[in-house]
């Protein structure tokens, strides 16, 4: 078959279609980052993690309603986007060549796995092929139709440090109508947490993440739900923010407020970070947060001074040193919007901002 390609560094030429392992697609912030792509960021900060997307003719295999990959939505596969973002296709040999020339600059390394039945084989020569240039820390998003407690052993002994997992959806009901109950895929809950539990067991304490969209028709309750039984068993929550992908089945969703948001991101942080009791949290019959027994001054500490904002951050893998490693720029938002996560520390401005959107007054309870 026969398809016009664009890729990074050649002339766009019909050619044949380029796919894993030796092709993959990086996120534009990715590209920017190793200079195969020009572009520059609404700010300047340093970024060093880099999104690697494994690609196939036939795409993921997979139809959640909301993504942009999805079996179903319209369009050629190549021409999709991912978190509403171009994801450049590159030679995975050229890639992994300029890897180790900025590897200086690197921070964490993450293969995004679809299902599909090469998927587990292709990480296999991708990883092989990125620890011959870094030993940059690599994470593998991985996709739990296609393992099992031997894959991921696998992958453990090849080096990789972390293990994430796209569950998304933070109740059964939820994950059930977007990717279970659609035209094509059938994702099943119950396999998503056996692959989560099984690698909880093989890499370790805070050494597995899950990512949790916000705005898929969860209750608030079933978000502090999940933070709380993953922080028990030292498994780590990374939040999104759903932003709609144009002609997926969710396109036309509305998104969730920004003053539910940033008190969902708040509550989060104070359960992993300052010890907040489930007691605190008041929620109505509905499941919404109506209330926070929660110190003002506390609070204030906290958001502005001393957090500095870090509720607000986005959640990423860390580096070898422990800082922060993976920002994902644009995970949660266009370039044009404004910040839902941040992929730095929030300046006073952002906390001032933050402050309203918070809307503290009508949260906490005196």
């Amino acid at each position: 078959m026969k398809v016009p390609l664009a890729v990074i560094n050649d002339t766009p030429e019909v050619e044949e279609l380029k796919i894993s392992p030796d092709y993959v697609r990086i996120s534009a912030a990715s590209a920017m980052a190793l200079r195969m792509r020009s572009g520059r960021f609404a700010r300047e900060f340093d970024f060093g993690g880099i999104n690697i997307l494994l690609n196939y003719e036939e795409g993921c295999l997979s139809d959640c309603g909301y993504c942009g990959l999805a079996r179903t939505r319209p369009g050629d596969y190549e021409d999709k986007s991912f978190i509403r973002v171009d994801w450049p296709l590159v030679s995975m040999e050229k890639l992994a060549i300029r890897m180790g020339e900025y590897k200086n600059k690197l921070t964490r390394l993450c293969i995004s796995q679809v299902t599909h039945g090469r998927s587990h084989k292709d990480t296999i020569e991708i990883t092989k092929m990125i620890n011959k240039y870094v030993d940059t820390p690599l994470s593998i998003l991985a996709a739990p139709p296609i393992l099992n407690r031997a894959r991921l052993q696998e992958y453990k002994d090849l080096g990789v440090d972390m293990i994430g997992i796209g569950l998304d959806a933070v109740s059964e009901k939820v994950f059930f109508e977007h990717r279970t109950n659609v035209p094509k895929g059938k994702l099943k809950w119950s396999n998503y947490w056996d692959i989560i539990y099984a690698s909880r067991d093989i890499f370790g304490p805070w050494k597995v993440n899950i990512h949790t969209v916000v705005g898929l028709g969860e209750t608030d309750r079933d978000l502090i739900d999940i933070f709380y039984h993953l922080y028990q068993r030292e498994i780590l929550p990374y939040l999104f923010s759903f932003n709609p992908e144009p002609d997926s089945r969710m396109g036309k969703w509305e998104r969730s407020p920004i003053t539910r948001w940033r008190r969902i991101q708040l509550i989060k942080h104070l359960i992993e970070h300052h010890d907040l009791k489930r007691e605190a949290i008041q929620i109505n019959d509905a499941g919404a947060i109506t209330g926070l027994r929660v110190d003002e001054e506390k609070i204030k500490d906290v958001v502005t001074h001393l957090d500095k904002g870090k509720p607000f951050k986005t959640d990423g893998c860390p580096s070898s040193g422990g800082e922060d490693g993976c920002s994902r720029p644009y995970g949660s938002y266009r370039p044009t919007d404004s910040y839902r996560d941040f992929p730095f520390l929030p300046n006073d401005e952002d906390i001032i901002r933050i402050r309203k959107e918070l809307n503290l007054e009508n949260l906490l309870i005196k």
